[in-house]
């Protein structure tokens, strides 16, 4: 898919899934550069992130947000890194996001690890942290609404080429919802499934 696109000092984020040396190495072979997440599925390379000195490592930047209902404390810390097992892996980041339910008081705390081909003269830790978050937030438009609101990980379907086939109608379905200007999905599943006629006129067919 990237073949056709101008990916010439481009920054190109991904989730873990493609966390893949091949990746990596066609990226920079187009002139691109990464901003990767790395998780067990990388079993050494997560390992060597993982154990960085992350404790002794100033704080590189911090925000502090209030949405949802929750109040969001999100902090990253930089390590430049000559010999990351990936390829053109300059710096290792660190996110520790610390999330309290403002109705519950409940707080969660999560620790994220990525690498990038970004040198600490290529991009400054605020703008770093600003395309993490442009990533996370097309993850929250479309992978936690598959992955919680059709409860595609619970699905049975996982033989050959059929997981990608049911994506293709979740991924129409939440775009036409989108388009529609719906903001909670459940919710409108719940109001187009109670006449055949809502989703026939979302799509333009009446």
């Amino acid at each position: 898919m990237l073949d056709s696109l101008e990916l010439e000092n481009t920054v190109v984020t991904a989730d873990a899934l493609h966390t893949q040396h091949d990746h990596g190495a066609y990226l920079a072979s187009r002139g691109a550069h990464y901003m990767a997440v790395v998780k067990k599925n990388h079993p050494c390379l997560y390992a060597q992130v993982r154990k960085l000195p992350w404790r002794d490592i100033p704080l590189g930047h911090r925000t502090r947000d209030h949405a949802h209902h929750r109040d969001e404390i999100r902090r990253l810390k930089l390590a430049a890194f000559s010999d990351l097992d990936y390829p053109g892996a300059r710096q290792a980041i660190q996110v520790v996001a610390w999330r309290r339910d403002l109705s519950t008081g409940k707080l969660t705390i999560e620790r994220v690890y990525l690498i990038t081909s970004l040198s600490v003269f290529d991009a400054t830790p605020a703008e770093l942290a600003t395309w993490i978050r442009g990533h996370w937030r097309i993850e929250n438009l479309l992978h936690h609404v598959r992955d919680h609101t059709f409860r595609e990980d619970d699905s049975k379907i996982r033989t050959g080429n059929l997981p990608r086939a049911m994506a293709s109608p979740r991924n129409l379905a939440i775009s036409v919802f989108r388009q529609d200007g719906q903001t909670n999905i459940a919710a409108a599943l719940r109001h187009t499934r109670r006449d055949y006629h809502r989703p026939l006129r979302a799509l333009g067919l009446t």
